[in-house]
């Protein structure tokens, strides 16, 4: 529902309590930053990866009874009372896969299967058709523990590592994340191991067929008439895969570590994500590496960093966020520190500088990663998600990492922005546009074959990893740079949805995409009369909600209307505010409302709260809650709306 704007002047803040808002909000946010100048916060993801952490043990027989039963107990919290499974997202629809590795979890910990919370769930997972119908890596993860058969998972033989990366399904034409999942878990498939499971926990009591009379484990829903060419290939593969030479299988089995070992990462493990990092370990069991070898040592470790250990309850993350949360809190501090004259404190610039030092000793430098397959002749310039991830630079951290350096004006940045200056140039794609971590990763008939049954194997560009990239380099002002932000626009003129919004694939979502496009063209230039500027503006004023917040849930990532969730959120308020201020609406009724709500919603400590998830690694399969979002996305925008007061001509200076 739009704000009626005749309604809304009675409810401006006051500067006094825009001030006194804006103060608490950033002493909050500095009692998180770490001694050595850095922020992390909590990365959530759903019940997926502590169920399949709880698993890891019994697979590895090296079980610790307590941890177990705090995870346990965040399972049975997560738990649906509605439908008695397990969602992918806050207050979410039962997803089948989820709850078949959170019941299968649950019974390892020793939870009775006659329990209300476990007969509830196994009636829901029966009703969804079984665990047979879970999805591949569901079924990977069963078949590690013998529940189904092997062949329960589609073919993808070993030997692709051996393909050049000119051949179609190469592993170099698959996003970074699916390389470094995939790898290791090619091992396992080929090796088919079984898990030690010692206290002998099965979960057959989930399955509406057996497994043993399952005829055809891999029968869609299919997306296109791709998949069921696919499918046909799948079937005519298996009986071949026997006769491949035992030679060649050896060979690949010995390329394939030979491309994992070199990306391990220490502590960081392979990919720095979790799947990656737990296949490793699985990995190294089913070669025969001793749990006393260096390696596995150090998979074994990276895996447990992961922990989010409390008094009552335990979880394990996907994956950390240090470098993405230390330059965003960085925005939001130097925001909050910058007076109508754009002067920060010299105490703020101290705590910021020590932010700065230790982004520019996080900076990639002596890596050429998996991007330079693609663009062997570019030098090394980026910043990884991660504390370490070398193999694996981050085009939107990079930009937001360098808006933060560029801003902050300490000269013993130039050098780290000039790299991340080239760096983020020589990553953009074909069509203009940039991805995450590759290059025109974008083959999309990659998506349609059955191993991809979550439809997220590749990592083309998106709208608002662009709009960082335009923001980052139209910041620096380099008049030589302007074609590749041109072709920039252009790819994000053409990507803007029918509705005026745009999609955001790494944020929920469209709130978040066009927050991040409304950003990128003010900073290059494009007119706040523009259309569309103007659709864009029309479109968030639209779907403000009554209170005066904006809120939006994952479910517009499976055709829920733009836009639009039950309640005000702090995080997607502050985006849609940012996103009107950015567009020169500084004034708009509708954001001074929003700062209204924003301020009624800070806590005493200066903080604000939010149990619904905004974020997404792959939609409709695995979302995440950044717990840092609430924190400094509404610190950035009340600051923000504060310092543009006394602006002439309303326009964000900054491209964040």
């Amino acid at each position: 529902m739009a704000v009626n704007g005749s309604a809304l002047s009675e409810t401006l803040l006051s500067r006094e309590e825009l001030d006194r808002v804006v103060s608490t909000a950033q002493a909050a946010l500095g009692k998180r930053q770490q001694k050595d100048g850095h922020w992390v916060y909590e990365l959530e993801a759903d019940a997926t990866i502590p169920s399949e952490y709880v698993l890891l043990e019994h697979y590895l027989d090296r079980i610790d009874d307590p941890l177990q039963q705090k995870i346990a107990a965040y399972l049975r919290r997560t738990q649906s009372e509605d439908h008695g499974g397990w969602a992918l997202y806050h207050n979410g629809k039962f997803d089948l896969s989820a709850s078949v590795k959170a019941y299968f979890a649950l019974k390892a910990t020793g939870e009775d299967i006659n329990a209300p919370h476990m007969r509830r769930a196994r009636e829901a997972i029966l009703d969804h058709g079984g665990a047979e119908r879970s999805n591949v890596f569901c079924r990977c993860q069963l078949a590690l523990f013998g529940e189904v058969p092997w062949h329960a998972t589609p073919v993808m033989p070993i030997e692709l590592m051996l393909l050049p990366r000119k051949a179609f399904f190469s592993v170099w034409n698959m996003s970074y994340w699916s390389r470094t999942v995939i790898a290791p878990l090619l091992v396992l498939a080929a090796l088919k191991p079984k898990a030690i499971n010692p206290r002998g926990i099965h979960v057959q009591e989930l399955f509406v067929t057996k497994p043993d009379a399952v005829k055809d484990w891999i029968r869609g829903p299919y997306r296109s008439a791709w998949g069921r060419m696919f499918k046909g290939l799948d079937t005519v593969l298996r009986p071949l895969i026997p006769l491949i030479p035992a030679k060649t299988h050896q060979k690949a089995i010995k390329a394939t570590i030979d491309f994992i070992e070199p990306r391990l990462n220490g502590e960081d493990g392979l990919g720095a994500i979790y799947p990656a990092m737990a296949n490793v370990v699985m990995m190294y069991r089913a070669l025969g590496v001793p749990d006393t070898d260096p390696r596995a040592v150090t998979a074994w470790k990276a895996v447990q960093k992961l922990l989010v250990i409390k008094e009552d309850e335990a979880y394990c993350q996907p994956c950390v966020s240090p470098i993405w949360d230390t330059g965003l809190s960085g925005h939001a501090m130097l925001e909050a520190a910058s007076g109508p004259q754009g002067i920060a404190p010299e105490e703020t610039l101290a705590e910021l500088r020590k932010a700065s030092a230790w982004l520019r000793e996080k900076q990639i430098l002596t890596v050429k990663g998996d991007w330079a397959i693609n663009k062997p002749d570019l030098a090394p310039g980026g910043w990884a998600f991660q504390y370490g991830n070398d193999h694996y630079p981050d085009v939107d951290d990079t930009a937001v990492v360098g808006m933060l350096l560029h801003r902050e004006g300490d000269p013993a940045n130039a050098e780290a922005l000039e790299r991340a200056r080239q760096w983020i140039i020589g990553m953009q794609s074909t069509n203009g546009g940039w991805g995450a971590f590759d290059i025109d990763n974008d083959k999309e008939i990659l998506n349609h074959i059955p191993f991809s049954d979550h439809g997220a194997l590749l990592d083309p560009p998106t709208a608002d990893v662009t709009a960082r990239c335009i923001s980052f380099l139209k910041q620096l002002g380099h008049v030589e740079d302007q074609p590749v932000i041109d072709r920039a626009i252009a790819y994000l003129r053409a990507e803007q949805e029918e509705d005026g919004s745009w999609f955001g694939r790494w944020g929920t979502n469209y709130i978040y995409g066009t927050w991040s496009v409304l950003c990128a063209f003010n900073v290059a230039g494009v007119s706040h009369d523009d259309p569309s500027v103007v659709r864009a503006v029309e479109w968030l004023r639209s779907v403000q909600r009554e209170d005066g917040g904006w809120g939006e849930g994952c479910e517009t990532y499976e055709g829920a209307a733009h836009g639009v969730y039950s309640e005000s959120l702090p995080s997607q308020t502050a985006w849609a505010a940012l996103g009107l201020m950015a567009a020169g609406r500084r004034d708009d009724p509708a954001v001074g409302k929003a700062m209204t709500w924003l301020a009624s919603q800070q806590d005493e400590h200066g903080e604000w709260h939010e149990d619904p998830y905004n974020a997404v690694g792959f939609p409709k399969v695995f979302y995440l809650r950044y717990h840092g979002y609430k924190q400094f996305f509404p610190l950035m925008a009340l600051a923000r709306y504060r310092n543009l007061e006394s602006s002439n001509s309303r326009r964000v200076a900054f491209g964040f």
